[in-house]
């Protein structure tokens, strides 16, 4: 009987008989004949009880996880049958190589041959089941200066129970995909593209987040932050600073992006910035059974729950399912609100340039105006009725609800005193009157008539 999917011929002892044993656990069992050569005859073994020790310490010291309870022993007179059952706790694998293609063996043929890394994932999920971050981490020589740096700034430990407790070590000891996104040796990445104008075209600089999901995470912030910048305007005397985007929003919408992605998916994070816009596109559409509406609501079905639960216990994030809230409340005071978009694969969550668009509106108004003023200068000069200045006011409110001192001053480019005169000229002529209601604070507010 030759050697099949099944058999394995073993003339003696050889230290290399915990790979059969690997092999045949990880695939669906056999039998390994010691005291045969390899055409199945028999040679007889000279010591059988000490061939037997060193098989059974051979395969209980060095086979990780235990398969022991997969394995029974039958002695002949000149030979050992080790019988190897299929294992239920895949892959198996040897101690001293780890979850690696030259640690996991399958069984191909008559021959144990190293698995590859795609076989390897799969018997890793037909064990562990789909969920990416529950999953035993393929690299198990990990390191985690980063995080043990990020909890210490939070006052607490990670040592071995905690990183237990908190998913990041499973129950045989091994680290897993939530181990391996915290350590230093995280393999996804954040990718930056910042452009020149409001579309895609020429960079003006790329940059890439690498290391544990700590580090991304502060590193993004602190890019986001320079270029977030910082824009002054003036209501009379009082000086009026604003950033491009609030700093809030930012934040959110970065943490979005980190802990609710798809990591089973090799892809990095995409955050383009644009003259007027920021967006961040993560891998991973919404959650089976969610809508787009539903995250307005509060509703949260988080992709990593170990993962959102590492960042609530490290008061990153204050409860689940309230970040895109928030983003949209840092813009209640703005006309322009953030957009999220969802496919199927894809979530992409878009942060208008403040700053941006009061200079387009600006721009806008000063442009309408200079044209005003050319159509009119040979019909009006300044001491007809109405003045120039009271019809580009007029002409405004055709548009517009209501007008302030600050928008007069914008739209005729004269100082605050000048711009008093002028409403109240339009005021006594009965052009314009006092709106009964002010909407913003510490604003003269004017409606048409």
């Amino acid at each position: 009987m030759n050697e099949d999917k099944h058999t394995e011929y073993k003339r003696e002892y050889t230290i290399d008989i915990k790979k059969e044993v690997v092999a045949f656990a990880n695939s669906s069992g056999g039998i390994i004949y010691v005291g045969r050569d390899d055409k199945g005859k028999s040679y007889p073994l000279v010591d059988i009880e000490q061939t037997l020790t060193q098989i059974t310490n051979n395969i209980r010291d060095n086979i990780l996880s235990d398969v022991t309870m997969f394995i029974d022993y039958e002695i002949g007179i000149d030979e050992i049958k080790v019988i190897v059952q299929e294992g239920t706790n895949k892959p198996y694998y040897l101690k001293d190589k780890g979850l690696k293609p030259s640690g996991v063996y399958v069984r191909q043929g008559s021959s144990s041959v190293p698995a590859s890394q795609e076989q390897i994932r799969n018997l890793i999920k037909l064990t562990d089941g789909e969920k990416f971050e529950l999953t035993r981490s393929l690299d198990q020589e990990l390191t985690f200066f980063a995080a043990t740096k990020e909890f210490t700034s939070k006052d607490l430990a990670l040592e071995s129970r905690q990183m237990q407790t908190l998913g990041m070590i499973s129950s045989d000891g091994l680290y897993t995909n939530l181990g391996l996104l915290l350590s230093d040796q995280c393999m996804h990445s954040i990718k930056f593209a910042v452009f020149n104008g409001t579309k895609k075209g020429h960079f003006k600089t790329r940059k890439e987040m690498n290391g544990s999901i700590f580090e991304q995470m502060r590193s993004a912030f602190d890019f986001l932050q320079l270029t977030n910048n910082l824009s002054a305007t003036f209501s009379g005397l009082d000086r009026i600073e604003q950033y491009d985007y609030p700093e809030e929003a930012i934040r959110e919408a970065m943490l979005n992006a980190i802990i609710h992605r798809d990591y089973s998916l090799s892809g990095s994070i995409i955050v383009n910035l644009y003259d007027d816009r920021i967006e961040f596109v993560s891998i991973g559409g919404l959650m089976p059974g969610l809508q787009t509406e539903d995250l307005f609501l509060g509703i949260s079905q988080p992709r990593n729950e170990k993962l959102a639960n590492v960042f609530y216990r490290l008061k990153h994030i204050e409860a689940y399912g309230t970040g895109l809230q928030r983003i949209m409340q840092y813009y209640d005071e703005f006309d322009v609100k953030p957009i999220i978009e969802t496919t199927s694969g894809a979530f992409r969550l878009t942060l208008p340039n403040m700053n941006y668009v009061k200079t387009l509106s600006y721009n806008t108004t000063r442009t309408s105006l200079n044209r005003i003023n050319e159509s009119r200068a040979i019909t009006y000069n300044v001491n007809q009725k109405p003045k120039l200045q009271h019809q580009v006011i007029l002409d405004y409110l055709q548009k517009n609800p209501f007008v302030t001192n600050e928008i007069v001053q914008e739209i005729l480019s004269v100082k605050q005193t000048r711009a008093y005169t002028v409403i109240r000229e339009m005021v006594n002529m009965g052009l314009i009157t006092k709106a009964s209601y002010e909407p913003k604070e510490n604003k003269y507010i004017l409606r048409n008539i």
